[in-house]
């Protein structure tokens, strides 16, 4: 390529918002599909500042932060492209899986906990409105057996009986992945030890 096209280049993504947002963005795209979650995440940051309502720049920053493990990062930003495009089903997806990432973390309290396995059903729930998968139901079964097993730790008979009736809901959303695809092990790995949780729990009322 001639210096002079080089030059020009340079010149008019540095005057245009739009055109430096399109180089941001392509080069965190390319980032992306490279598995550099991190220079995508430097590329895709500057081109939410030149345009913060760029839902497809946002998704991939979302992304990228996800696999970066700035999960509080990703939920948030997962949030602005929510706004933006509520009916965007992976959106949600990735916000709830981010949210399950924060329940587990040692350092997260049990009040927060609560809030991000609650967050993260809702939000598991919401996507299997806009366009329900067999992941997704997988997910939130995960996510409705972790927040049974942390409401049995209480001795309020409330929390116990939303614990009970979390591990069911679990058991409901593995069963329902099973029937579509009984050859699934993993899937029964999964179910067995949800069934294993709540006979436990129905043991010690």
């Amino acid at each position: 390529m001639r210096l002079s096209v080089i030059l020009s280049y340079i010149v008019l993504t540095t005057a245009s918002p739009v055109l430096a947002q399109n180089a941001y963005v392509n080069l965190g795209r390319q980032a992306l599909m490279d598995g550099d979650f991190k220079t995508a995440t430097k590329h895709l940051e500057k081109a939410c500042v030149v345009d913060s309502t760029n839902s497809n720049a946002l998704w991939m920053l979302g992304y990228s932060y996800f696999h970066n493990e700035s999960y509080k990062k990703a939920i948030a930003t997962y949030s602005k492209v929510i706004s933006l495009k509520p009916a965007d089903c992976m959106a949600y997806y990735y916000r709830a899986l981010a949210q399950c990432r924060m329940a587990k973390d040692a350092q997260t309290g049990n009040a927060d906990k609560e809030k991000w396995l609650l967050g993260s059903i809702v939000d598991y729930t919401k996507a299997i409105d806009i366009e329900a998968s067999d992941k997704i139901y997988q997910n939130r079964a995960i996510a409705y057996r972790e927040y049974g097993v942390f409401k049995l730790q209480s001795n309020k008979a409330n929390d116990r009986n939303r614990g009970i009736n979390s591990l069911k809901a679990s058991i409901a959303d593995l069963e329902k992945v099973l029937n579509n695809d009984a050859s699934r092990a993993d899937i029964q790995s999964l179910l067995d030890i949800s069934k294993e949780k709540l006979a436990g729990a129905l043991g010690h009322r």
